[in-house]
């Protein structure tokens, strides 16, 4: 029988060299079968758990690992079975059962006092009480035991618990609005994670909480860096499933702001996808990230779905909600969500996410005072992250109700220094829709010219973005201004009267003072608009409708 065998790898070594080779499903496979044979030693199981986890079996790698933490006690190994015991306990806070996770956590405290030397394990076993105290608001409390737990995993050499808990102490510093000093201990992190000094597990977890982190206080450069670096992790091994959905979430939300909403919404659809029965959260992010991309499409029915699953599944669907019903015309609903999750919101980054949907929603409600207390407490926010886009955010929202309030001048330099912030990062969206302001302020101080260049420039983003309900707003609200159904701005009647007159595009440069490049432009949103051809048909149009 010995000789059969030989030069036939057997299932063991096949998925210890798998597993190596992080060929997860295979290992999965290999291991699962070599136990089904002989039941694997415990350091196989831990092999085993692991696999099963990046596979998305996730019962199973309870299971298997609690089957390893039994094999560690059994054979008096008190460390390894309480980092056995924490992982089990971890899993399944992460999962919501929370009676099994404090069970399992205080196991591993009691195995934890029958031992009296310094290990990895008693660093590990702070991390919760951190994120408990970064529940309750407790800080500085927070931060100092991180650093408890970082000086263990230095002391006894454990690279994971090191990473774990210099990204807590990041964190607490971005809940104190320390960004700088946060976001360096989270670059930190990262170094690690993408050096490959970390286990699959552990630098699964620092690449989606430190992305998390960095897009909570808008963090753009940082989010995109790291987010191309867990695209890169996650494709090189195309069996894991563990963490491939919450990385489709994270490319669709920088897709979404990019302007790429057709790459965006089938990135969520395949997070979505993966995370089906594996990651609730991820597998509500990623519904949430559709309905955003239907509603800004016009696509209502599939948004206002989009949100409800993203709700069953226990996400907030705010303020995206908010501002479909905004958009449905449904105004007094849009106030009522809005105000809503506000008063019931009092975390300061996630209010920050909230604020500038709050604002919007009360001017277009006609609550001028309301708007102008909001932005007060965003400009507010935003001076204590001083990233760069919360500005933005803030100065947007200031224009807008200082244009409300009919001071133009003031509004007109709030919304430059906004849109100069969204064409930096590049978000196509954003800064178009500052630009629709700006044309309002530049028609308030009688500069057509600049309204048209503004305005122009608004609807041709809004058009390559497919942005159907932006779209119509801006002509409807072009129309009102013009006094007319056609839509043609006073410029472009003033320009179609020369036309009609029979005047050359050189001619009615000179005579109004403008390029002969910006009267071919104004000739041509002309014909456009009108939906001709010639400036002879133009001049018959314009004439049977008593434009001139």
């Amino acid at each position: 029988m010995g000789a059969a065998r030989t030069g036939v790898e057997r299932p063991l070594d096949r998925a210890r060299r798998s597993y190596g080779q992080r060929a997860w499903a295979d290992a999965y496979r290999a291991f699962s079968f070599a136990d089904l044979e002989t039941p694997l030693a415990v350091e196989d199981l831990e092999l085993l758990a692991m696999a099963a986890y990046l596979v998305g079996r996730d019962d199973e790698y309870l299971a298997t690992l609690e089957r390893a933490h039994e094999a560690h006690v059994a054979g008096g190994q008190c460390a390894p079975a309480v980092r056995c015991a924490f992982w089990i306990g971890f899993r399944l806070l992460m999962r919501g059962e929370m009676g099994r996770a404090t069970g399992w956590l205080a196991r591993a405290e009691r195995l934890l006092e029958s031992g009296t030397r310094e290990c990895a394990e008693r660093g590990y076993l702070l991390l919760p009480v951190v994120e408990q105290r970064l529940e309750s608001g407790d800080f500085e409390a927070a931060y100092a035991t991180a650093a408890d737990a970082v000086a263990i995993g230095e002391r006894c050499g454990d690279a994971d618990l090191i990473a774990c808990a210099r990204h807590q102490q990041g964190r607490t510093r971005l809940q104190q609005f320390q960004v700088e000093t946060g976001l360096t201990l989270l670059d930190e992190t990262m170094i690690a994670a993408t050096a490959g000094q970390l286990s699959p597990l552990v630098t699964g977890l620092m690449y989606c909480s430190v992305i998390a982190a960095c897009q909570q206080v808008y963090a753009i450069d940082r989010s995109r860096e790291w987010t191309t670096a867990l695209a890169g992790w996650c494709d090189e091994q195309p069996d894991m499933v563990a963490f491939a959905g919450v990385c489709r979430v994270h490319r669709a939300e920088i897709l979404l702001l990019q302007g790429a909403w057709l790459d965006a919404v089938e990135e969520a659809r395949r997070a979505g996808e993966r995370s089906r029965g594996i990651d609730r959260r991820a597998s509500a992010a990623a519904f949430y990230q559709q309905a955003e991309v239907h509603r800004l499409t016009g696509d209502f029915t599939l948004a206002e779905d989009a949100y409800r699953s993203a709700s069953h599944l226990g996400l907030e669907p705010q303020p995206g909600l908010a501002l479909l019903r905004l958009v449905q015309g449904r105004t007094s609903a849009a106030v009522a969500a809005i105000r809503r999750t506000a008063a019931s919101t009092t975390d300061r980054l996630k209010r920050m996410s909230l604020l500038p949907a709050h604002v919007e929603i009360s001017l277009a409600a006609g609550d001028v005072e309301d708007a102008r207390s909001i932005c007060r407490e965003l400009e507010e926010i935003a001076r204590s992250l001083d990233t760069g886009v919360p500005g933005a955010m803030a100065a947007h929202a200031s224009g807008a109700v200082a244009l409300a309030e009919g001071d133009a001048p003031g509004a007109l330099r709030s919304l430059r220094r906004a849109f100069e912030v969204w064409q930096q990062i590049e978000a196509p969206y954003a800064a178009a829709r500052v630009r629709v302001l700006i044309a309002r302020c530049c028609r308030v101080l009688g500069d057509d010219d600049g309204a048209d260049l503004e305005i122009e420039a608004a609807r041709a983003v809004f058009a390559r973005l497919g942005a159907a309900p932006d779209l119509a707003r801006l002509e409807s609200r072009e129309r009102a201004v013009s006094g007319h159904p056609h839509g043609l701005t006073p410029r472009e009647l003033q320009v179609l009267r020369l036309v009609a007159a029979g005047e050359t595009n050189k001619t009615i440069a000179g005579r109004l003072a403008l390029s002969e490049k910006t009267i071919d432009r104004h000739v041509s949103n002309i014909l456009n608009k009108l939906d001709v051809s010639s400036r002879t048909a133009a001049t018959a149009l314009a004439f049977r409708r008593k434009l001139l």
